[in-house]
């Protein structure tokens, strides 16, 4: 039997709490097709273990998209993550399992196990920063809303009166204020925003062979984002927080992403993503 053919399966304890049947069913599928090798983790630190003790088996998660984050961190840190592609059955709602979904992973368990068992490995771009954290899809700097606060007080039947009211005539909400950012934005080298002048949002997206930046300054009559694409984006300025993929991070003062082309490659569907 190849090395192909051996499977270290990394259960998510999540995934185990959340959808026993799916992890069930995935489980079922993957070992009559190959020699798996089960890993129960109780926690992080134990998933992270397993994937790098692994040996010569091709690892396979079953989990939510914080899941393969965690695993595709753990390799990253432990220079293996280029070494082998890595596979997916993605287990939890729909908003979580999101990212998976953008990749290329079908999302229901047996289609997810059968592209373990019978898919290609596509190599992926890969942002990566000067912390070791991973970026698989896209990070962000987001504009925030400031939300009205509204003291809550005891119902009366005036309240219910108007209560009735409101659901016949709905005014539209008011509209969020979007606050700034004083930012130093750069792209190999270049600068895109300073200190001087708000930004409203700065997303970075893996691309194909480089990273798409765009820059978000506060609205002007016909202003447009300002997009480039680069290899290295540098952050810097007052402390800011960002969100990379599902993961919120910060407060931080600086923060370099560097693109690596191709610098991982996870198991899809030889006939493209099914659902």
């Amino acid at each position: 039997m190849s090395a192909h053919d051996q499977l270290l399966v990394v259960i998510d304890p999540v995934a185990r709490r959340i959808d026993g049947e799916s992890v069930r069913i995935a489980k079922d599928v993957l070992c009559a097709g190959a020699a798996a090798k089960i890993c129960l983790p109780d926690g992080p630190e134990e998933f992270s273990r397993a994937l790098t003790r692994r040996g010569g088996r091709r690892p396979v998660v079953v989990g939510d998209d914080q899941a393969l984050l965690r695993a595709v961190a753990a390799l990253y840190r432990g220079r293996e993550l280029g070494d082998e592609p890595l596979s997916l059955v993605p287990v939890g709602s729909a908003a979580s399992v999101e990212l998976a979904r953008s990749l290329g992973v079908p999302t229901g368990a047996v289609a997810a196990a059968r592209a373990v068992l019978d898919g290609v490995a596509q190599p992926l771009d890969l942002l990566v920063d000067d912390s070791d954290g991973v970026v698989l899809g896209e990070l962000c700097i987001p504009a925030e809303a400031a939300a009205a606060v509204s003291v809550p007080h005891p119902a009366s039947v005036w309240d219910t009166c108007r209560s009735f009211v409101r659901t016949l005539v709905r005014p539209a909400p008011p509209a969020p204020v979007a606050r700034t950012h004083r930012l130093r934005v750069e792209a190999d080298g270049v600068l895109l925003s300073d200190l001087d002048e708000p930004v409203e949002d700065v997303r970075v997206r893996a691309g194909d062979g480089a990273a798409e930046v765009t820059v978000t300054h506060p609205r002007r009559t016909g202003a447009e984002p300002l997009r480039t694409l680069a290899k290295v984006v540098t952050v810097s300025g007052p402390s800011f927080r960002y969100r990379a993929d599902t993961l919120d991070l910060g407060p931080v003062r600086h923060r370099t992403w560097t693109l690596r082309p191709k610098g991982w490659a996870l198991t899809l569907p030889a006939a493209g993503p099914r659902e």
